[in-house]
């Protein structure tokens, strides 16, 4: 299994971007069960949750992203997706796809939003 990531780039703030990762190899009903998130890391900083989406549909979001993220899925072309408006300089950062079956945890190889003030 590999989480392919892609979307990310250069924005000034105000802008959009809409990052997707699709889970190659993945068996369709183990994508649909599983836990799926975004993550970023910042340079010098931990990284951190984004936003979460559980099997049964429920959302999960970082205070600072509320309102302006959006994180959805495919289960038919097994894709997370993260729409992001109003982009801050402050969601700089690289961003990380993760989906966790419960019994492994896939990460992605980061893509980088860069938002400009």
């Amino acid at each position: 299994v590999q989480l392919q990531a892609s979307g990310g780039g250069s924005v000034q703030a105000g802008g959009s971007l809409k990052l997707s990762c699709a889970a190659r190899g993945m068996i369709t009903s183990v994508f649909w069960s599983s836990q799926k998130g975004w993550y970023r890391q910042a340079p010098g900083k931990q990284r951190e949750l984004v936003a979460e989406l559980s099997s049964d549909g429920s959302t999960n979001y970082r205070d600072s992203v509320k309102g302006r993220f959006t994180i959805s899925k495919d289960n038919t072309r097994k894709t997370v997706y993260l729409q992001m408006n109003r982009l801050e300089p402050e969601d700089t950062a690289v961003y990380y796809c993760n989906v966790n079956s419960g019994s492994r945890d896939y990460w992605g190889q980061g893509t980088l939003v860069t938002v400009s003030s």
